[in-house]
């Protein structure tokens, strides 16, 4: 990443100019932790605050089975580890890397796919960086949180509520924040810091506490997801292998989304996600219709068989998402000095989309590279960080924003009997979201089973190795894709392939019967 100063040691620890500064971390989970060991590794006294009383337990296998994360019930649902977070992990904290591999976390590289069917796929250099980090989150983060902890310069405080900043301001000029205000069951009590850190996730109350020490109000964005989202952990009998690979197992089906997720250990995940407003789908929040819709779908159908494998958690659900941008720069000044938010605290999106722990450790570390460049200039460090949010991670939001839009408006017309990708009318108009949505469905679906080169360029896309656009930029896929698309609306009654999925109303009468 840019802004990296200082040499690795061999262990992934850096000696820079950093040395020194006090950072408190405001959240133990994933982007609290990231942000802890990047800027302990820069030299910095780091002091992490989580408000629940969550002590380590004594191995993944136990924290799977008792860790109380009421501040985080996202744990208990299915997570994708992309290749950018292996890359990084790989170049800047190889002892965390070996750790998770250690505990049980497998790599999924694009050479163990079955690619026997694809023509025209020839392997390149560039397909090592194609890894899914195969791991629950629970044990990603329980690894994360003991290495955290044995960090030198690093104090964990857990059972302890940040409840307000504190810091000066001089006339006409934003806030500097020098320190959090806490509480604790032993009572009050003020921490001074250099620099403060928010990863408390999604319902951050950083903005409130600004206004509290007479900041400007950051600019808010917020867009709903549309989706409801229910996930169930499974475990592999002993002795019994994995269904073979066929590629990337997460599907849209335009009124229902499903998706499962390697783990480690034998474990693996699998999620649905429906638009709320579907009342037939929400049956999916019980056990008997989420396994009857598991067993309906041919390619999720062989994981669930009794005989392969044991459900190990109830099905747990997450609702009312949204897509929210908080910006802390106005007209290019900071609303506030010393003081930054990072992960769900800054930018968080549809969890669907399995991004979240990737883009929280990038910029965690998108911090720490501007923190190592400007830390004598608290306002440039604000707009270098800025700028670096913007330009790796806001692309992910806007396209989350707008696919969230266009599956809102698909689930509904579904509802209603239409087909979201027809044809052009007997007039002969088209509608472009149309266009594009029988590209996807007819062209890039087909694709992707039996063209490696689309497989490629999609799976870069998939792991953040690009921007989002770069699928639908290169010449060569755009031809590729475009011509089975030709291909398959030669064929009479193109439409959404059985073998990904039953139909809806094949689905609901399914779900009727089970439950």
């Amino acid at each position: 990443m840019p802004g990296r100063r200082g040499r690795d040691n061999g262990a992934g620890v850096w000696d820079q100019a950093g040395s020194g500064a006090r950072v408190a971390v405001i959240g133990g989970g994933v982007a609290g932790l990231a942000s802890a060991l990047a800027f302990a590794r820069l030299g910095a006294q780091v002091t992490v605050f989580e408000r629940d009383e969550m002590p380590l337990p004594p191995t993944p296998l136990e924290a799977f089975r008792s860790w109380r994360r009421r501040g985080a019930p996202q744990v208990w649902h299915s997570h994708a580890f992309l290749g950018r977070l292996g890359k990084l992990l790989r170049e800047r904290l190889p002892d965390l890397h070996a750790e998770l591999l250690r505990h049980g976390a497998e790599e999924i590289a694009l050479a163990d796919l079955d690619l026997s069917g694809l023509v025209d796929f020839e392997p390149e250099p560039g397909d090592r960086e194609l890894v899914l980090l195969a791991c629950r989150r629970i044990t990603f983060e329980w690894v994360l949180r003991r290495l955290v902890e044995r960090e030198p310069g690093v104090r964990f405080r857990s059972g302890v509520r940040v409840v307000g900043l504190s810091g000066t301001r001089a006339p006409g000029s934003p806030p500097e924040v020098r320190g959090v205000r806490l509480r604790s069951r032993s009572g009050g009590e003020e921490l001074t810091a250099d620099f403060v850190v928010d990863a408390s996730g999604r319902r951050s109350a950083l903005s409130r506490w600004l206004g509290e020490l007479g900041a400007e109000a950051p600019a808010v964005r917020r867009s709903p997801c549309g989706i409801f989202y229910t996930s169930r952990f499974y475990r592999l009998r002993a002795g019994r292998p994995t269904p073979p690979a066929r590629g990337p197992i997460g599907v849209d089906l335009g009124y229902l989304k499903y998706g499962l997720f390697p783990g480690d250990s034998g474990v693996f995940s699998l999620t649905f996600a429906a638009d709320p407003a579907d009342a037939p789908l929400r049956a999916l929040y019980r056990e008997g219709p989420f396994a009857a819709a598991a067993a309906a779908i041919p390619d999720l159908a062989p994981w669930v068989d009794a005989a392969r494998s044991e459900a190990i958690t109830p099905v747990r659900v997450m609702a009312g998402l949204a897509n929210a941008r908080r910006r802390f720069l106005r007209e290019g000044e900071p609303v506030a000095l010393r003081v930054f938010a990072v992960g769900d605290a800054a930018i968080h999106t549809n969890p669907l989309y399995g991004r979240g722990c990737t883009l929280a450790f990038v910029h965690a570390f998108l911090l720490a590279d501007a923190f190592g460049t400007h830390r004598e200039d608290p306002a440039e460090l604000a707009r270098a960080f800025d700028e670096a949010t913007r330009r790796e991670v806001l692309p992910w939001y806007r396209a989350a924003v707008a696919s969230d839009e266009d599956a809102r408006e698909v689930a509904d017309l579904i509802r209603r009997g239409v087909d979201p990708a027809a044809g052009p009318p007997p007039d002969g108009a088209v509608d472009p979201r149309q266009f594009v949505r029988s590209v996807l469905r007819d062209g890039l679906g087909p694709a992707l089973r039996r063209d490696g080169v689309v497989l490629r360029a999609f799976l870069r896309t998939f792991h953040l190795l690009g921007p989002p656009e770069a699928l639908f930029t290169d010449p060569e896929v755009v031809r590729r894709v475009t011509a089975v698309w030709q291909q398959r609306r030669s064929d009479p009654g193109p439409g959404p392939d059985p073998e990904r999925g039953p139909s809806r109303s094949e689905l609901v009468a399914r779900l009727r019967e089970a439950a």
